[in-house]
């Protein structure tokens, strides 16, 4: 009676031990939706970020990376972050729909130069930005990676504001954006990036205005043939997740989805370097003209109509980056 005793504690005890092991062992599994294509280094920073991830998790989490919009657009992804249909997604200036202080993400002409934007995005600034998208938007940046001057393509040279009266410029959906291209005489047209070639093609838009990369990428050289060289912004976007796929995961796997992002950061950084260098090259092998503009002229017609665009409450936040 004893032994049969033993025997039954024995085999229970080794299937809660299969359940725990099994548990313990199960995937989960976080889709990340961007919107370039597979050749833009923000599609290889994120394949680079799934294999941390699995590496640093020992197969615990999977990502799976969908680009080119096929996880829906930008902010239909994140949509269904907060509703919980998809993960994770590479966004940024887009996240002051919900964050206000999101718009300092992307200034026009507040940030001077690539070292600028790093010290306000590692900075009091940035921690302050990351926390209210928590807060507000329900999302996690994890890293922020850095990224190519916007500037204004067309078929024609602009190369001074009195150039853009009435001109039809594909703007994303950022109000700060529409609020500088207004000031400057254009008539900016929010889109999604994946209706801009069609309306480039068939005259719906005039221009838009990305980093080269994402000119590239859209295939953009095909219908537009001059990059004026406004610079207009330079600014940083994030790796993020959302906060309810974040809480499924460990304390363990949150702390390595952390060190991959860092790594993937780092990753990113490298390619970004070696990638503007060659753009340039490149397209002009395919028979872009780049035109140097008056970028002293735009920055000091578009600064009031910025600093007016930012919400008054953080306005003094956008008022130090520009006298940094």
């Amino acid at each position: 009676m004893k032994f049969r005793n033993f025997k039954h504690i024995a085999a229970t005890c080794a299937m809660l031990a299969l359940m725990g092991g099994t548990s313990l062992a199960q995937e989960v599994t976080l889709k990340l939706g961007h919107l370039a294509n597979e050749e833009n280094i923000w599609h290889k920073a994120a394949l680079k970020f799934a294999d941390e991830v699995k590496s640093r998790t020992e197969g615990r989490v999977a990502v799976e990376v969908y680009p080119n919009e096929s996880l829906g657009k930008e902010i239909d992804v994140i949509n269904g972050m907060q509703l919980g249909t998809a993960d994770m997604t590479i966004t940024g200036e887009s996240l002051q729909n919900w964050a206000p202080k999101a718009a300092l993400l992307a200034l026009p002409y507040g940030y001077k130069s690539l070292e600028h934007m790093d010290k306000v995005a590692s900075g009091d600034i940035g921690q302050q930005i990351e926390a209210e998208i928590i807060e507000k938007a329900g999302i996690r940046p994890l890293t922020y990676f850095a990224r190519g001057p916007r500037n204004l393509s067309a078929n024609r040279e602009i190369t001074k504001p009195e150039d853009l009266k009435g001109f039809k410029v594909r703007v994303p959906n950022v109000p700060i954006f529409v609020a500088a291209w207004q000031s400057l005489g254009a008539n900016p047209t929010p889109m999604a990036f994946s209706e801009v070639f069609t309306s480039l093609q068939n005259g719906t838009i005039e221009g838009q205005e990305n980093p080269l990369a994402l000119f590239k990428s859209g295939g953009f050289y095909e219908v537009q043939k001059v990059i004026n060289k406004t610079e207009h912004v330079r600014s940083w976007i994030y790796l993020t997740i959302s906060e309810r796929s974040w809480g499924k995961l460990s304390e363990a796997d949150q702390a390595a989805l952390q060190e991959a992002a860092k790594s993937t950061q780092a990753y990113e950084r490298e390619l970004f370097t070696a990638d503007e260098k060659a753009l340039v090259t490149d397209l002009e092998a395919r028979g872009v003209k780049f035109v140097e503009v008056d970028q002293a002229a735009f920055a000091a017609k578009a600064k009031d109509a910025v600093l007016a665009s930012v919400p008054q409450d953080i306005r003094p936040l956008a008022e130090q980056v520009f006298n940094d």
